[in-house]
C-alpha cells in the first residue's frame, strides 16, 4: 500500500507488549514490550515517518517506549486515558466497559492532533518519582489512621507503629527532594522564587516543579487547563449548565487546592479575591476554584519574569 502524506500510530502499552496501529493506511502489528522489541518498533517508525505518535499514560509502563521514540526523534506524545475514552464514546467506537485499543488511539491523534511536548529531563523525572512516592505514603498513612477508629486494641497497637514508620519515611522522602532541589541552581532559585507568595510551600513548590515543568512558559490560559483548574462549558442548545474543572494534571490540581486554602488565609491579594467572590454571591467551592486559579497564574508570571513576590499582584 502506498503511504499517504501523513500517518498517525496509535500504541496500546501493556505489561507484557506494545498493539501498534497505523491510520489511515490501516497497518496492525505486536512487538514484545522490552528492549529488542522496543528497538524493532522504533527502526519500523523510522522508516514511516509519521506526523505523530500518540500513547496513553499507563502508570509508568509507557515510560520506556516513550523514550525510545522520543530520543529517536518521534513526535511521541502521552495523553490522558479519559480524553481518549471520552472520544471514543463520542465516536460510537466503544460501550463504557470495552477496552481502548491501538486503532481508536491513533483515530485520536488523527482527529485531534495533541500538541507534542518535549520530556522531562532525567533529574525532573526523578523529581516526578520521589514526589508520587511521597504521595503513595501519605495516602498509605491516611488509611492506617482511619483503621484506628475500628481497630482493636491489639491491632491499633500494630497499626499506630505503621504509621511511626510511614511518617518516618515521608520525612525521608521530603528531605531527599529539599537535597535535589538544592543541587540544582535553576530548581533552587524558580523554588524560592515560588516559596516567596505567601501560602505556597515547599510542597506545592516542588509539586509545580516535577509535575508542571511548563510552568513560565505558557499563557495564563494554557497553564490554567494545563493544572486541570480552568473552568469548561456544559453547553447543549438552550441549556446552560454549570461550568466545572476537570481534567488536566489531577495531582498539580489537588496540592494546588490544598495551598489556596492556605493563601486564602494568609496571603492578602488571594484573601481580598477570595472575600470578593464572597460577596458577589459564588459559592465557596466556585470561589475558591477561582482563587486557585489566580494563585497558578501569578506564579506563572513570577517564574516568567524571574521575579519573587510583590504585593502589588492583582
Amino acid at each position: 500500500m502506498m503511504k499517504t502524506e501523513e500517518s498517525f500510530v496509535g500504541i496500546d502499552v501493556s505489561k507484557d507488549t506494545l498493539d501498534v496501529a497505523i491510520r489511515p493506511e490501516g497497518d496492525r502489528w505486536t512487538v514484545q514490550n522490552d528492549e529488542k522489541g522496543i528497538q524493532a518498533l522504533v527502526a519500523r517508525l523510522l522508516k514511516r515517518k509519521p506526523t505523530l505518535v500518540v500513547l496513553e499514560a499507563t502508570g509508568g509502563l509507557q515510560m520506556p517506549v516513550v523514550v525510545a521514540l522520543a530520543s529517536a526523534k518521534l513526535p511521541v506524545v502521552v495523553v490522558n486515558p479519559r480524553q481518549i475514552r471520552d472520544f471514543a464514546k463520542a465516536t460510537g467506537k466503544l460501550a463504557k466497559t470495552d477496552p481502548i485499543d491501538s486503532g481508536v488511539i491513533a483515530h485520536f491523534g488523527e482527529a485531534v492532533r495533541p500538541e507534542v511536548r518535549p520530556l522531562r529531563d532525567a533529574e525532573t523525572q526523578e523529581l516526578t518519582d520521589l514526589l508520587a512516592r511521597r504521595r503513595q505514603l501519605v495516602d498509605m498513612a491516611t488509611a492506617e489512621k482511619n483503621r484506628l477508629n475500628t481497630a482493636t486494641k491489639k491491632v491499633r497497637k500494630d497499626i499506630k507503629a505503621h504509621i511511626a514508620w510511614l511518617e518516618k519515611r515521608i520525612k525521608d522522602v521530603e528531605s531527599d527532594l529539599s537535597k535535589r532541589i538544592k543541587q540544582s541552581p535553576v530548581w533552587q532559585e524558580k523554588d524560592e522564587i515560588l516559596q516567596s507568595v505567601p501560602g505556597v510551600g515547599p510542597v506545592l513548590s516542588v509539586t509545580l516543579l516535577a509535575g508542571l515543568p511548563e510552568l513560565g512558559t505558557l499563557n495564563r490560559r494554557e497553564v490554567a487547563a494545563l493544572a486541570g483548574v480552568a473552568p469548561l462549558n456544559r453547553d447543549s442548545g438552550r441549556y446552560r449548565g454549570t461550568r466545572c474543572v476537570w481534567g488536566g494534571r489531577g495531582d498539580v490540581r489537588s496540592v494546588l487546592y490544598m495551598s489556596t486554602m492556605a493563601a486564602i488565609r494568609w496571603n492578602p491579594v488571594i484573601r481580598s479575591f477570595y472575600l470578593r467572590l464572597m460577596r458577589a454571591g459564588k459559592k465557596h467551592k466556585v470561589a475558591t476554584t477561582a482563587c486557585a486559579r489566580k494563585l497558578l497564574t501569578i506564579l506563572n508570571a513570577m517564574i516568567k519574569t524571574n521575579m519573587a513576590w510583590r504585593y502589588d499582584y492583582s
